[in-house]
């Protein structure tokens, strides 16, 4: 992904970041780009995690920590992103207090500098908000980006209150009802749907996800224009000159939707869209189908990994040596680098 001004604006937003921090939170903040597990680290639940957090940071440091966030998110996806961020009060007053849920639970780290030359990244996650973005030679990779909610609804006499991944369920049952029966009886591969997305907190998503389901080449043009603005409702989420031209790659390919589990609202559900370097999940399975994960990934991409394998590979041959190296070969990379 191109974007010379969007690596620029985000530079600009990491240094800000840490000049807002101050020696103790920096220690915590900024990790080695090569620490594969540190990097390459996707955790949703509400767990330890590495990097500054946000709760005990001042002002201004939290200010520019959802700065260098809006960077990389759409306008909606960042309003989204903030609902799901204030639903942790919500869920704390529905547990009474127990587990001690917060507002101010989520953590942002940098790995390498922004400064330099060579490859850095980002990522601003805490329950239920993950996003991850790589930037080098002014190339802007972001993903994956996770967006989950708990409750998924919150409603008052039957009106929806709060309702902040509505527009990702929605979507998806349009399309299965513009499916017919004969694309509704390819397309659900289950009778029980998982009890979480399928991926989980993986750092690598190697293989499709079988059954993959009804493929768009099946379709006709209706739905299939449908399940495109499915998978482009996920893209949608990323600023738009990093959604173009994902939407321009997606909108050649063939795509395949799979779903399992009821298909009555309010009950456990779950469904997936797979593509080339694109695998959307979602599932509301928990708490009676009132607990949402969402997830956009590129397998080939994630973390880096496109933009990555491009950039050591042109170090690589600068160097006189024609083996290719790639984001699998942390050794590789480092050799590279130097």
């Amino acid at each position: 992904m191109s974007g010379d001004g969007l690596a620029i604006g985000m530079r600009s937003a990491a240094t800000l970041l840490l000049q807002e921090l101050d020696e103790k939170e920096r220690a915590v903040a900024v990790l080695r780009f090569e620490d594969e597990a540190a990097r390459r680290w996707l955790e949703y639940r509400p767990l330890p995690r590495p990097g500054a957090c946000l709760a005990t940071l001042a002002p201004g440091a939290r200010k520019a920590a959802h700065r260098l966030l809006s960077t990389a998110l759409s306008e909606h996806a960042y309003a989204q992103a903030m609902v799901i961020v204030a639903l942790e009060e919500v869920l704390d007053r529905e547990e009474d207090g127990r587990l001690g849920r917060h507002s101010g639970d989520y953590w942002v780290s940098i790995f390498g500098d922004p400064q330099d030359d060579g490859p850095w990244s980002w990522r601003f996650e805490g329950h239920h908000l993950s996003v991850s973005v790589t930037v080098t030679d002014d190339q802007v990779s972001p993903s994956p980006v996770f967006l989950g909610a708990n409750p998924a609804r919150v409603s008052y006499a039957g009106r929806p209150i709060s309702r902040p991944l509505a527009p990702e369920e929605d979507l998806a049952r349009e399309l299965l009802d513009a499916l017919g029966p004969a694309g509704r009886s390819a397309a659900v591969v289950g009778a029980d749907a998982p009890a979480d997305i399928r991926t989980g907190t993986a750092g690598r998503v190697r293989q499709a996800i079988a059954p993959l389901g009804v493929p768009s080449g099946s379709l006709r043009p209706g739905p299939r224009a449908m399940l495109h603005e499915l998978a482009g409702l996920y893209l949608a989420r990323l600023r738009p000159e990093l959604a173009a031209r994902e939407a321009d790659r997606v909108a050649a390919s063939e795509l395949h939707f799979a779903w399992e589990g009821s298909l009555d609202p309010g009950t456990p559900h779950y469904y997936r869209v797979q593509g080339d370097d694109l695998l959307v999940e979602y599932d509301n399975t928990s708490a009676d189908g009132n607990h949402a994960h969402t997830v956009l990934r590129r397998p080939r991409g994630d973390f880096g990994g496109d933009i990555l394998t491009t950039h050591y590979r042109a170090a690589h041959t600068s160097e006189g040596q024609g083996t290719d190296v790639s984001d699998e070969d942390p050794a590789g990379r480092a050799r590279a680098a130097r």
